[in-house]
């Protein structure tokens, strides 16, 4: 019995529906215009019939001929008159059906690709930030719902391998933490020695905690990355972004000395407040501006704007310098993508505007990339916007 519903359920195809209701569409078009053909065929001639003799006239056989001759010719104008309104009434009966298959084909294939819509849509909205939906489309297991289950199975395959990549980068991370603390503790027991240290211990220790600063900040960006990626917003709180990159840049002042930069903030939009997570969003503001003072020349410039746009919020940071590559921008985006003709001591970990993007995402936002056409980058980063709490303060 369960044998015989599978395939009673298998032959029940899109294709076989199609083929159905299309069939029954002009089957229903062809019966109406018979049906009109033979309404316009059986139509009554008005017309007298022709060549009525009187019964007390009695003709000669010439003129009987003559009449019949005129009663040929008078026939065969009645069939032409007859097949010409046939022929004009079906060229109009078949016009008019033609219109109504139309309407009701293009009605019918509507119907029927109504969950292929749904379908479409459905899959253009799950994005890696909502991998956990699912189409579920209901009905017979026919093609569509076959394709349905198909695009559920990948968006399952998807989470799982997304889930897989951010928990190998955070435990990654968190496992690494363990070696860099113990080398950097071997360090500062060799320099802590009684004896006094040669000089070339000295230095070669500078350079393994450089170089161990470097991984761990690298680590601390993996981490930020992947905790941003999964979606992770513990604390969110109506936040300004005027107020964020406020602090990041006081927070920066002697680096901003040091490069003797000068610093547009005239811009700043009060009413530029957005809701996240104070962590997280800090961090964007800081690597933002920290992209900006590193990959600057000396005595350039930095602008920074808050705007706020209806239910858009935001935070665009300008750099000066050279005329930059489109292409090369737009993958700025990625982890540890650099720019060869941007300066800087080339000391970063390529993590900083990754993390901005990721944070960005999480907060239903996006970053923006675009090279100046005077040379040098914008960055935009686009938030929600959230309502300006009482006070206004952060």
């Amino acid at each position: 019995m369960r044998k015989l519903d599978r395939l009673a359920l298998r032959g029940r195809t899109v294709r076989l529906r199609f083929t159905v209701l299309y069939a029954a569409v002009f089957l229903g078009s062809a019966v109406a215009l018979l049906a009109l053909t033979n309404l316009l065929a059986s139509a009554s001639d008005t017309q007298p019939a022709p060549g009525q003799i009187p019964a007390a006239q009695q003709p000669s056989l010439a003129a009987a001929e003559q009449r019949i001759h005129g009663l040929e010719t008078q026939l065969t104008e009645l069939q032409a008159a007859q097949s010409s309104r046939i022929l004009m009434g079906s060229l109009i009966a078949l016009a008019v059906m033609a219109a109504v298959s139309v309407l009701l084909g293009n009605a019918v294939a509507s119907r029927v690709l109504r969950p292929l819509r749904t379908i479409t849509a459905a899959t253009r909205r799950i994005s890696a930030e909502n991998l956990h939906e699912r189409l579920a489309v209901p009905g017979p297991a026919d093609d569509v719902k076959n394709l349905a289950d198909t695009i559920d199975g990948l968006l399952e395959r998807l989470e799982a391998s997304f889930a897989a990549q951010r928990r190998f980068v955070a435990n990654a991370s968190h496992e690494l933490r363990t070696p860099l603390a113990t080398m950097r503790a071997s360090v500062d027991v060799a320099l802590a020695k009684p004896e006094p240290v040669p000089p070339q211990t000295v230095t070669l220790a500078n350079r393994l905690r450089t170089q161990l600063d470097r991984v761990d900040r690298l680590l601390e960006g993996l981490l930020v990355l992947a905790r941003a990626q999964h979606g992770e917003l513990p604390d969110r709180t109506p936040l300004s972004l005027g107020n964020l990159v406020g602090q990041a840049l006081t927070a920066r002042a002697a680096d901003i000395a040091a490069k003797n930069l000068t610093v547009e903030d005239s811009g700043l939009d009060e009413s530029a407040w957005t809701q996240g997570s104070l962590t997280l969003l800090s961090r964007m503001a800081d690597n933002v501006t920290d992209n900006a003072i590193i990959h600057n020349q000396n005595g350039g410039w930095i602008r920074v704007a808050t705007t706020a746009d209806g239910a858009t919020v935001r935070l665009i940071v300008e750099t000066g310098g050279p005329i930059l590559d489109p292409e090369h921008v737009a993958r700025l985006g990625q982890p540890f993508q650099r720019l060869a003709d941007r300066t800087g001591p080339g000391t970063s970990s390529g993590l900083g505007l990754s993390i901005v993007a990721a944070i960005a995402g999480a907060h239903g936002g996006h970053l923006g990339l675009h090279p100046r056409r005077e040379g040098g980058l914008c960055v935009t980063i686009s938030l929600p916007a959230a309502a300006t709490p009482e006070g206004g303060a952060a």
